[in-house]
């Protein structure tokens, strides 16, 4: 392509060659971008261990499908196709941007391959992309400031609303879309004035548009817009470099090593501290999170990481129902406390011994149900469960508990259960069944069993939630399993006891179990209540331990191999409508959806109804374990809410396969006004009823 205007390579300004410019903002920029990314990785080299190098593969299959694909974007459509546009306009763009910079030394630079075939689709490409890049900035700024959705908005106590910087980026953005596409278009103007072979610029994009509006423009005119807007693009394109690492942009950098990082499993907790076994736990002098160094590397780059878009904040319940959570601010508080006490300019400001009551309140971190909706619903793997355990556990190894929890706790630790119960009772649920069959308990001298019935505390001990567990029984008996339950030799499994911070105390509780399940004898483990699954199957890591299942599991496979029958809808059932709620700990921790609809769809003349938000985005029901003594500050439970979803999708039957949820849903109805409209059964009940 032959030259008609003085390219900035080789441009003077009142004698001065710009080249000068060319070299100098490059180097200053990247001299200043690695200044402050040196500054900002200060805190994460301090911060404690995280074991993230392993599984290679699944960890750059993630990288390819969370980042690079977006996969998670779309599920709030319209900010994620803007986001789309934006990210692979970059994506895109980024080799053109990268040639301009270079093109301001060297005017006739083009990267190998682009002076081929390749290269007329390339530049074509990125004309259209620069043109939509510039749309989508356009419908982010009005989306911005006229239609903004509230999970932007900054409560009051948090202080200063950021989306000035938002609107600053959308200009940086834009600035680039119109100077790289202006450079180029003014040099095809005046090569179409000249009479000579004009460069391609594809219709209807931005340069095209320039290019017709600069056709009439003076030389004189057209030189001043090559050159000027090829120094605002290099002046803003290193700008805008060197401000990413100073607020929530900083993701644009860091996403893609955060999303390797994430966690390829759900459902556990971290160790207190890598390294360490849990038989060493005692030698430990803290547990926990007390000091911000105390959080771990990944902590730290999720808190640099957060896009601050609020999509965990309006999944999450506690949030939802005024109690004083919103995971985004944790992420966001947490980033604020690392730049000011690791500045820019200036030494290192020592962190607080304790930062609990100084960066979070405790009725915060207390406020979590681990239901995981924050974590299912961020697009670049931040995580947020793991570290409000590890504030807990600082919180539990300074005595620091709540007073509602710590009489369950006390109870644990004496009894096993939270109810404070005789050990002895945990059987009674089965005189019931006497007239039926007689349960195996596994407590007696030479009671053995192929199958493990793993009851847990709340089905042991609750009246209504021991109709759920003889209900599982029979669904056992009658597909012929020799099954047998542990009685008093079983303990609480746990689940909630360690994501209460009580770790020492789990460790016991866990032991106690694996010890009664080995010397039972049993080849698996069948368990109704998902929190129980959920410890056993990702927090015991036991060899010793046989393999674990929810009753779901069993039931469909019973179902389809003729080993249950189930007949049509009861008369006292017909004509009502079913919907299946979603519980965290069998859902989103367990990616256990289809199973229970499949069982509900097994029985004849069930007519089933989806709530709003089921799946992986199911509404907690603020239950499990020990929530259901925890006394939060909340505006409304999360169980009512949840029976007005239910409601609202024209449902008349609530169905769960959680002893935890069927409480809480129960009590939602009843406060909610709505008896005598809705009811509540446990899946296990529901097929208990259909069995022929």
């Amino acid at each position: 392509m032959e030259h008609v205007l003085i390219s900035p390579a080789a441009y003077t300004f009142f004698g001065i060659p710009t080249v000068i410019f060319s070299v100098l903002i490059p180097i200053v920029a990247v001299a200043l971008f690695a200044y402050i990314v040196a500054k900002r990785l200060a805190p994460i080299v301090k911060a404690k261990p995280d074991f993230r190098f392993d599984r290679p593969k699944d960890r750059i299959l993630n990288v390819l499908k969370i980042w690079l694909a977006q996969w998670k974007h779309p599920r709030y459509m319209t900010a994620g196709v803007i986001h789309i546009v934006i990210f692979f306009g970059f994506l895109i763009l980024s080799v053109r941007s990268t040639e301009l910079v270079i093109k301001g030394i060297s005017a006739d630079f083009v990267f190998p391959g682009l002076n081929t075939w390749v290269g007329d689709i390339y530049y074509l490409l990125k004309d259209y992309a620069a043109t939509a890049v510039f749309i989508a900035v356009v419908a982010a700024f009005v989306r911005r400031v006229y239609f903004k959705p509230e999970r932007y908005a900054y409560p009051e106590s948090y202080g200063e609303d950021h989306t000035w910087e938002a609107l600053l980026v959308l200009g940086f953005i834009a600035t680039l879309m119109v100077t790289e596409s202006l450079f180029e278009a003014a040099e095809v103007a005046a090569q179409v004035q000249a009479g000579v072979d004009p460069g391609f610029l594809a219709p209807v994009t931005l340069g095209w548009l320039f290019k017709n509006m600069l056709l009439n423009a003076s030389q004189q005119t057209l030189q001043g817009a090559h050159v000027i807007s090829y120094y605002i693009h290099d002046i803003v394109f290193f700008t805008f470099l060197c401000f990413l690492p100073l607020g929530k942009h900083f993701h644009v950098l860091t996403s893609i090593f955060n999303v390797y990082f994430m966690r390829l499993e759900r459902g556990n907790i971290r160790p207190v501290k890598y390294g360490v076994k849990d038989e060493d736990l005692d030698s430990l002098e803290s547990f926990g999170v007390k000091r911000y160094e105390d959080f771990t590397w990944k902590d730290i780059l999720d808190f640099y990481t957060c896009a601050d878009c609020g999509r965990c904040s309006d999944n999450c319940p506690a949030n939802a129902v005024g109690r004083p959570l919103s995971p985004r601010f944790i992420s966001l508080k947490g980033r604020d406390y690392a730049f000011e006490h690791y500045p820019l300019r200036g030494d290192f400001i020592k962190t607080d011994a304790n930062i609990m009551g100084k960066v979070y309140s405790e009725d915060e971190i207390w406020s979590c149900t681990t239901c995981g909706a924050c974590e299912q619903e961020c697009p670049i793997g931040i995580e947020y469960i793991n570290k409000i355990v590890d504030l807990r556990r600082g919180m539990v190894d300074e005595g620091n508990v709540p007073q509602s929890l710590q009489k369950p706790l006390q109870s644990l630790e004496k009894r096993g259960n939270p109810y404070g119960k005789m050990e002895k009772k945990r059987a009674e649920w089965t005189k019931e069944l006497a007239d039926e069959f007689e349960v195996n308990v596994l407590e007696k001298k030479g009671a053995t069993a192929d199958t493990l019935y793993f009851v847990d505390s709340v089905t042991s001990f609750d009246e209504r939630m021991q109709a759920v567990a003889r209900a599982t029984a029979q669904i056992l008996h009658k597909a012929g399993v020799n099954f047998g339950v542990l009685g008093k030799a079983e303990k609480d499994a746990g689940n909630e006891v360690r994501r209460f911070g009580e770790e020492m105390l789990f460790q016991e509780l866990k032991n106690q179990n694996i010890d009664a399940i080995v010397n039972a004898g049993a080849r698996q483990i069948v368990t109704a209540d998902p929190h129980a699954y959920n410890v056993m199957k990702n927090d015991y890591n036991s060899n010793d331990l046989p393999p674990v299942e929810h009753i779901v599991h069993f039931l469909l496979r019973s179902i389809r191999n003729g080993q249950i029958k189930l007949g049509s809808l009861s008369e006292d059932l017909a004509g009502k409508t079913f919907v299946y709620h979603d519980p965290c700990y069998l859902g989103r921790h367990n990616d256990i959806y289809d199973e229970p609809r499949a069982v509900l769809d097994a029985i004849a003349g069930l007519r089933r109804v989806e709530m709003e938000r089921s799946r992986d985005r199911s509404f907690c029901c603020g239950g499990g374990g020990l929530m259901l003594f925890y006394e939060p500050e909340e505006d409304e439970r999360m169980g009512v809410r949840r029976v007005r979803m239910a409601r609202d999708a024209g449902a008349s039957v609530i169905v769960t396969a959680c002893p935890f949820c069927l409480t809480n849903i129960e009590d939602g109805i009843k406060v909610a006004g709505l008896e005598g409209q809705l009811e509540a059964i446990d899946l296990c009940e529901l097929v208990a009823m259909h069995m022929q």
